[in-house]
């Protein structure tokens, strides 16, 4: 198992394990993958590689974003700007990747493959060994492997059937909710406190069990109103 460093973990965020995960946002350039992303590799040591697509990656947003300049170091990224660019992308940090990996991000990984300029025939097959060579990469050196998607079609259920895990994502008044099999976002930090939910205090003391008799109150008769 990948040695993870010893920091402070968002609780409004999932931890990721090592695999491929799949994180379903709510529009393409949404800043719910850079805070998931910057968590990641913060709580991982190794070289973080971004392979971008439709410049999700803003420069602004990450400086912005990071607790730290330390993390924005580890970080190597590549961009394309068509399917096949992309896919020459991955092969290489596919073929550079070792068990000294800290993380590889993808946002929009789908996108460029829908483009018009790429015939289905190609399309699908290339978007295939993509998928294909991240989950192997991902199990051979023990990296978690985020990709994103925002889309709703035949290449998202493409994705979401060969990666590990999947979180979905939603925008809410106090921030980005993320929900999946393993995780729901139960607490939001905001100007220097947290902020908890329902759900928060469910899982922390469970689920208070409606029975007046316990409480001493038994049912209303006559009697108890007074009545002879």
């Amino acid at each position: 198992m990948k040695r993870r460093r010893q920091g402070t973990a968002d609780e409004s965020l999932p931890e990721l394990e090592p695999g491929l995960t799949l994180l379903e946002t709510p529009d393409p350039r949404s800043t719910a993958l850079h805070q998931l992303a910057l968590n990641t590799i913060q709580q991982t040591d190794g070289i973080a590689y971004w392979v971008d697509a439709r410049n999700t990656s803003s420069s602004y947003t990450l400086h912005d974003m990071a607790p730290h300049r330390r993390i924005l170091r580890r970080i190597r990224l590549a961009r394309g700007f068509t399917a096949y660019q992309h896919f020459q992308v991955v092969r290489r940090v596919v073929n550079q990747a070792t068990g000294r990996t800290g993380s590889i991000i993808l946002p929009n990984l789908a996108s460029l493959y829908r483009d018009d300029d790429v015939p289905m025939h190609e399309s699908e097959p290339m978007l295939n060994a993509v998928l294909g060579a991240l989950s192997e990469v991902a199990d051979v050196y023990d990296i978690p492997v985020l990709v994103t998607d925002a889309a709703a079609d035949a290449f998202t259920e493409l994705v979401a059937e060969q990666v590990a895990t999947s979180y979905e994502c939603e925008r809410t008044p106090m921030g980005y909710r993320f929900v999946g099999d393993d995780y729901e976002t139960t607490v939001y930090w905001a100007d220097g406190y947290w902020q908890t939910t329902i759900p928060y205090w469910v899982d922390l003391l469970g689920v208070a069990e409606e029975q007046a008799d316990t409480a001493g109150i038994g049912p209303i008769t006559p009697a108890t109103m007074g009545g002879t």
